[in-house]
């Protein structure tokens, strides 16, 4: 008997627990992107290149990719409550070290800690809301808990670069440290018992969920949709400073326009994605395609590139939370293992389009990446159409 059917009680009491999850993609996500904002800092204090502290974010990401998968095989008779408050100790740890590293090499073996808690945290919160509430609230429920993933990067993301520029920082990993901590406790405070349900995160059913049609499908189409998007995205500032006139301090502001325009798609789509996964993904991929490659012809007009990028964060911030109820739809009996699949290709393909991109536009400016980025996202809507045509 699932969670959700042991709780009673007012739709109010099943709250908690489900932002409690959402603080918990929050804080993976804040400590994932984290070094970002603070790459110059961070380099000139570890006496290393900005390219080779760009590996502080590019690493976690790659083991995040591992540990998705293997994490819950390697836990799957412990109580997923218990596993979550390890991670988030886990990634408090990762944090102290990170505020106190001495060389750059220390550095990285926590960052390698902060991937392992990414990997194993989206493995299990991505499909934890029907274990929370009610199967009627489960759409709006993955919706929230997704939003943590948004809210970092609007938020989470800037407030440590803010803390950094005024403190230094290593105080910013160590305010990371102290979020993870306090939002474990919250984990073990709000969250209701939740014991491994029978062959869950096992390697045989994780293989096993892999060759389902209707999963192979999603995971492609969550492989080229991602990739597409960052390797447009990891490169839309020289983009956006190419407009006449745009200052540096406007596209910081057009950048916290798209992001909270993403914690608006992410809801849109949490609302549809539930009826129709399918749809919702050929619409958002074909947005997210057309808005993109439309960048391109956008040139020196900012009232184009400001609603293009609007439109950008629209339907990017819709990907998760779509992708999760296809994945969801595709094997119900196996939510953890798909879950755990979902996560590790999610994160490829974070790694791979950041990649990729860097070597489009290495060879042919800020547009490749933008003719990459688009031409991947094409690809996704028609797949995602061929899905449909096929049943």
């Amino acid at each position: 008997m699932s969670t959700a059917h042991q709780l009673a009680g007012p739709a109010r009491a099943l709250t908690l627990p489900v932002l409690a999850a959402a603080a918990a993609t929050f804080t993976v996500v804040t400590a994932e992107m984290l070094p970002v904002g603070l790459l110059t800092p961070l380099a000139a204090g570890l006496g290393v290149s900005p390219g080779t502290a760009g590996l502080a974010v590019t690493l976690p990401g790659f083991v995040a990719a591992l540990a998705a998968p293997l994490l819950p095989a390697a836990a799957r008779a412990v109580d997923r409550r218990t596993v979550l408050v390890a991670l988030l100790a886990l990634l408090a740890a990762a944090g102290v070290v990170s505020a106190l590293a001495p060389h750059f090499a220390v550095l990285l073996a926590a960052r390698v800690l902060v991937g392992v808690a990414i990997g194993g945290v989206w493995a299990i919160a991505a499909g934890i809301a029907p274990r929370l509430v009610p199967q009627a609230a489960v759409g709006r429920a993955t919706a929230v808990v997704f939003s943590g993933i948004a809210v970092a990067s609007v938020v989470g993301v800037p407030a440590g670069t803010f803390l950094g520029e005024l403190l230094g920082w290593r105080w910013a990993f160590g305010a990371a440290a102290l979020l993870a901590a306090a939002v474990g406790l919250l984990l073990a405070c709000a969250l209701p018992p939740l014991p491994a349900e029978r062959g869950a995160g096992g390697l045989r059913t994780v293989l096993g969920a892999a060759r389902l049609p209707a999963v192979r499908a999603g995971l492609l189409i969550v492989l080229l949709l991602v990739a597409g998007h960052f390797a447009a995205y990891t490169y839309v500032r020289p983009v956006l400073e190419r407009v006449d006139g745009l200052a540096a301090g406007l596209v910081s502001g057009l950048l916290l326009a798209y992001g909270v325009a993403g914690i608006a798609g992410n809801f849109v789509g949490g609302a549809l994605a539930p009826r129709d996964p399918r749809r919702t993904l050929l619409w958002i991929s074909a947005l997210l395609a057309a808005v993109v490659l439309a960048l391109l012809a956008a040139g020196g007009s900012l009232l184009l590139s400001a609603g293009l990028l609007l439109l950008w964060g629209l339907a990017y911030g819709g990907v998760s939370v779509s992708t999760q109820n296809w994945m969801a739809a595709a094997a119900p009996a196996a939510g953890e293992s798909v879950s755990a699949l979902y996560a590790g290709v999610f994160n490829i393909a974070i790694a791979l389009g950041a990649l990729l991109g860097g070597r489009a536009a290495d060879t042919f400016g800020a547009d490749g990446a933008l003719w990459l980025g688009g031409t991947l996202a094409a690809l996704a809507a028609a797949a995602t159409y061929g899905k449909r045509r096929a049943g």
